[in-house]
């Protein structure tokens, strides 16, 4: 077994690969790797896998490619290596082909036109026993199971097969991308749907380095929080039951009678119900407008708040979810549903209240950038609704629609969401009437998108992510066309036209920010929706928000071309996240 040299490196810059080449890796780890490219194949045996991938890294800065960032790039970037440029196999199959999963076998089976592998199943088949020939494509066209299950990493033959496989599936999908409508106002020379491709790809990277980075958190200022919040930490059984009832306490006394079970919803409604509250249910929005009146009611709204970091954010979630460095870490996931990023361990929905212990150590601060009123310039952008793009043009995009609208800014703001959303009742549905008089390209966009979810067609956002709806035709066709059902998927495409674009605007955003901090000892710790928090040290701050707003006027050239939309930032730099607000 030999060790990593430049030669190996030489060797494959000799064959054609250079910055921005494809080059498809497979890691046997303690055994060596396989790379492969349009020139050929190549495998190195080394036990230290993550130095051959980070000499190659730094002297040819190819485009890896490989199955998925959680399969091969998690130990490289544990290492430390953060890779410049990267084909997800599994980020882009989900895009293709509206996939709910990114593993191996389905990504292929999509490409190939087959039905997605059953994760369940068992043994392998005699499909799958090839004998002397070993192949790891089935006569089925399916990938082997025993191959799916790692069998490639037994030998450097098998790990050449396969990165030869993962270079095959990515020229396919490539041009399946290119072949893709560009919806661009002004198309350029790189047709959309690739460029999306891309960052599609480079998110997927992200979301492992957040895992591997976590969010600071200054473990003081946390735990004061919690101690004034849902009381010390228990460290027995008993004394957890305890802090539960002294919580409870503030709102069985502020109501007469027997105390309720308050995690019990139809035990609350009991509880309103005999004091003079009569609700059909006890959601905290249903509540609010009886806080003023009923000290009760106001206790009960308190107590929620605080019940619920002691359930999702308590003493638990610390010990488990935020490391001894620190670092609060998470799962993340690089697109769910029409294309969000999602998250695990609360990072996502972090109460406001626990935001000032989001902070990182001395020397370093927090940048903090928002995208303002994303969805609805996203909107004026996918539908080429050029009165619309002409609102998106401001600072405030609500004031020249409220103007249009003659209404005020807050109506005209209901008016362009209820559009978005699909909401037709009160002052909503009024507007609405409005919003078809001054915008109707951005309303017959939204309203073609609804039809095709009522009657279970398959749609693409602006970028190119199927919404696979066909499978729902038949429940549709049986309930009706105005059945609560034909409703309910009506609105949600109607929605995920518009979220699924901002979504990739988003990502591709973040992956041009990524790359402008590479140079300044700044990450990006955190992506929600549609804001970016990122860690720097001070005399870095300021250089970071001139990556941020350059990043989006660059990612808007390209993802919006022609539209005449501006895209727009409230940047800022604090020490913890709550200042930044």
């Amino acid at each position: 077994m030999t060790s990593t040299a430049p030669p190996f490196a030489e060797e494959l810059a000799a064959s054609g690969v250079e910055s921005g080449t494809p080059l498809a890796l497979a890691i046997a780890p303690g055994r060596g790797l396989a790379v492969a490219h349009a020139g050929g194949t190549h495998a190195l045996a080394t036990a230290d896998t993550v130095a051959a991938v980070t000499e190659l890294e730094a002297a040819l800065a190819p485009r890896w490619v490989w199955w998925s960032a959680r399969g091969t790039a998690f130990p490289l970037v544990e290492a430390g290596l953060r890779p410049r440029a990267c084909w997800d196999l599994g980020a882009v199959g989900r895009l293709l082909h509206g996939l709910g999963r990114d593993d191996a076998g389905a990504v292929w089976a999509a490409q190939a036109g087959l039905d997605s592998p059953d994760l369940a199943e068992g043994g392998l088949t005699l499909l799958d026993l090839h004998g002397e020939s070993d192949d790891a494509v089935r006569d089925d066209g399916h990938l082997s199971r025993e191959w799916l299950r790692g069998s490639w990493a037994e030998s450097l033959r098998g790990t050449r097969r396969w990165a030869e496989l993962a270079l095959d599936l990515q020229q396919r999908q490539e041009a399946a991308v290119r072949a893709l409508p560009d919806r661009r106002a002004a198309a350029g020379p790189t047709p959309l749907a690739y460029l999306v491709a891309l960052s599609e790809s480079m998110a997927a990277l992200l979301c492992i380095e957040l895992e591997v980075d976590g969010l600071p958190v200054d473990r003081a200022v946390l735990e004061e929080m919690l101690v004034r919040t849902i009381g010390p930490r228990p460290r027995t059984e008993a004394e957890e039951i305890a802090a539960r009832r002294e919580r409870d306490q503030p709102v069985w006394s502020a109501f007469p009678g027997e105390p309720v079970d308050l995690r019990n919803p139809a035990s609350v409604r009991d509880l309103l119900a005999r004091n003079g509250i009569d609700v059909p249910d006890t959601r905290s929005w249903r509540l609010e407008p009886y806080a003023e009146s009923s000290p009760g009611v106001a206790a009960l709204l308190h107590w929620r708040k605080a019940e619920r970091i002691a359930t999702t954010y308590g003493w638990r979630w610390v010990e488990n979810d935020i490391g001894d460095d620190d670092r609060l870490r998470g799962v993340w996931g690089a697109a769910e549903g029409a294309g969000r990023m999602t998250a695990s361990a609360g990072l996502h929905n972090l109460p406001a209240e626990l935001r000032p212990a989001v902070r990182p150590r001395p020397g370093r601060t927090l940048v903090r950038a928002d995208l303002g009123q994303v969805e609805p310039r996203v909107l004026a952008a996918v539908s080429h609704d050029r009165a619309l793009a002409g609102a998106a043009r401001e600072d405030d995009m609500y004031s020249p629609v409220a103007a249009a609208l003659k209404s005020d800014r807050p109506t005209a703001k209901v008016a362009v969401l209820a559009a978005m959303y699909g909401q037709t009742s009160g002052p909503a549905g009024a507007a609405l009437k409005d919003m078809d008089r001054a915008y109707p390209t951005a309303m017959a966009f939204l309203r073609e998108a609804e039809d095709a979810g009522r009657r279970g067609v398959d749609l693409r956002t602006y970028g190119g992510r199927l919404l696979r709806l066909s499978s729902l035709a038949e429940a549709l066709a049986d309930a009706g066309p105005d059945s609560n059902v034909a409703h309910s998927y009506g609105r949600f495409a109607r929605n995920a036209v518009v979220q699924g674009a901002a979504a990739e605007l988003f990502k591709a955003w973040a992956a041009t920010v990524r790359a402008g901090l590479a140079d300044l000892d700044a990450r990006i710790v955190l992506c929600l929706h549609d804001e970016l928090l990122v860690e720097t040290p001070h005399e870095h701050a300021e250089a970071v928000v001139e990556v941020i707003g350059r990043s989006l006027d660059r990612t808007a050239a390209w993802w919006s071309a022609g539209s005449g939309v501006r895209f727009v930032t409230d940047t800022t730099i604090a020490a913890s996240w709550a200042e930044a607000k």
